[in-house]
């Protein structure tokens, strides 16, 4: 965790669109984080008569790597996209036991509390659902629950980042080798990072941990390019897949006679690429990217000093071997609908931001039983963390939380 700082960290004028300095009457709970030199960059890709797939999807692909320290990766048109195709790729392996690594109408174990877009690609894969209960100290999922819940049919498991604060991952790998031992297979794991840009365990960013990792570049993540994603994969031959089957399973490497008629197509796959438009606009938000982020983890870390005490309030937890980006703080409040009126009338958003995915009627049938979660909703809220919450705001927001509600 980074010291909080009472001073705001220099924005340049020229860097971000919008003037995060001033103190407004209204601090939302999300902005978009959109570099000066983004428009100029879209416009001239624009320009160029080349607006799919092509050099700047490249070029991306390969400042992405340097950041990570993983040349395994494929960017997507989203963080969905990268999640349905992280478990289509499962089909082509197999598990330790002999059997596809998924088949359909196998199991995924997954959390609740997330965006609907984790774990609707897990039914658009024709895979079943099983619930597993959240830990109330961080949002992710509770590891005990996670490890009793792990039978010979279950295949696979789906974590979730929350609010961009890595699960316990060595802990995790640890229950798995335990299921491989007593299975006879070792259920494979896709890392949702959307919230995670930025997100460190145990001095490695997320995506290098030996698990498929998804991240978010939506419209409000901390590194966004309008809408798109990326895979980080953990071998060379799941990235070679992985470029294939976001392009129909298309070699658009490979020496072809005539450019618009593909060769043989061995494995079929879909339309998930990003295209230049995209990919020129993440390029322009890497360069402050870094700033960005520092100013989430700063206020955050100024609202853990500053609400630590608070009656009524409970910050989540913090480990010395992780560090969050904090695309979101979230807190655990008594009379919760209570704070959020009072926040509301004093100009300050908040929200849950993600209503719990297992009350959906389309997933009904999945309905179990999960103390944790039924009590941590009652209680969740966000409040505004991000790069354009000023030294005055955040004060502002501490006081009034401090005068009760």
């Amino acid at each position: 965790m980074a010291e909080f700082s009472n001073e705001i960290t220099a924005l340049p004028s020229d860097s971000i669109i919008g003037d995060p300095t001033s103190l407004s009457a209204s601090v939302p709970l999300f902005k978009v984080a959109m570099s000066e030199s983004a428009p100029e960059a879209a416009a001239e890709v624009l320009r160029s008569g080349y607006i799919g797939q092509g050099p700047k999807v490249e070029e991306f692909e390969a400042r992405l790597a340097t950041v990570l320290g993983n040349s395994s990766i494929a960017t997507v048109n989203s963080a969905t996209s990268g999640l349905h195709l992280a478990l289509h790729l499962m089909r082509g392996l197999t598990a330790g036991d002999g059997k596809p690594a998924i088949q359909d109408g196998d199991e995924i174990l997954a959390t609740p509390l997330t965006c609907t877009a984790t774990n609707w690609p897990i039914l658009a894969n024709r895979l079943r659902l099983k619930w597993v209960d959240v830990d109330t100290n961080t949002c992710n999922l509770d590891l005990d629950d996670l490890e009793a819940k792990i039978t010979p049919t279950t295949r696979g498991i789906m974590v979730v980042h929350w609010g961009g604060y890595p699960v316990d991952l060595t802990r995790l790998a640890a229950i798995l080798d335990r299921a491989e031992e007593k299975y006879g297979f070792r259920p494979f794991v896709v890392e949702d990072c959307a919230h995670a840009w930025g997100s460190t365990y145990k001095g490695e960013r997320l995506g290098n941990h030996g698990n498929i990792a998804v991240y978010s570049f939506q419209a409000i993540k901390h590194l966004t390019c309008g809408d798109g994603g990326l895979m980080v994969l953990p071998d060379s031959e799941l990235k070679r897949r992985a470029k294939l089957q976001r392009w129909y399973g298309i070699d658009r490497e490979g020496e072809r006679a005539d450019f618009r008629c593909e060769a043989d197509i061995p494995e079929y796959g879909f339309k998930f690429h990003m295209n230049d438009i995209s990919a020129s606009i993440g390029i322009s938000n890497l360069a402050t990217i870094d700033t960005v982020i520092e100013r989430h983890k700063g206020n955050a870390a100024f609202y853990d000093k500053e609400l630590a005490n608070v009656s009524g309030l409970r910050t989540m937890e913090r480990a010395d071997d992780r560090e969050s980006s904090f695309w979101i703080y979230t807190t655990a409040v008594e009379r919760r609908d209570d704070f959020m009126r009072m926040m509301s009338e004093n100009g300050v958003a908040t929200s849950r931001v993600h209503e719990r995915n297992d009350q959906h009627s389309c997933v009904s049938e999945f309905g179990i039983e999960m103390p944790n979660l039924i009590s941590l909703v009652g209680e969740m809220v966000c409040i505004p963390c991000g790069w354009w919450v000023t030294d005055e705001d955040r004060e502002r927001i501490t006081d009034l939380i401090k005068a009760g509600w």
